[in-house]
């Protein structure tokens, strides 16, 4: 399951993240999204856990939690379509 991980301190790094969530399970993969322009942090991230009751129990229990001075949000990713894929993925 991929999870959204919101609100993070711009100094949070992948592997504060990343150690953070290992506390309920195990992590397939953690990443932060970053500008392109400067580097930094944007302040959001992703990390994906292979199995949903562990990531459930992260996502319940780390929602609202303080991270670096700050209360991130944790959510259940969203799945964006495709780009280009505007007829909902039928071929017609």
């Amino acid at each position: 399951m991929k999870l959204l991980i919101r609100n993070l301190a711009r100094t949070t790094t992948e592997n504060e993240l990343r150690e953070l969530f290992e506390a309920y399970g195990s992590v397939q993969s953690c990443s932060l999204v970053m500008d392109k322009q400067t580097g930094n942090s944007k302040g959001f991230g992703f990390v994906e856990m292979p199995r949903p009751g562990e990531a459930k129990a992260a996502m319940k229990n780390l929602n609202g939690t303080m991270l670096a001075g700050q209360p991130i949000r944790v959510k259940k990713a969203e799945i964006k379509p495709e780009k280009g894929d505007t007829d909902g993925g039928t071929d017609e």
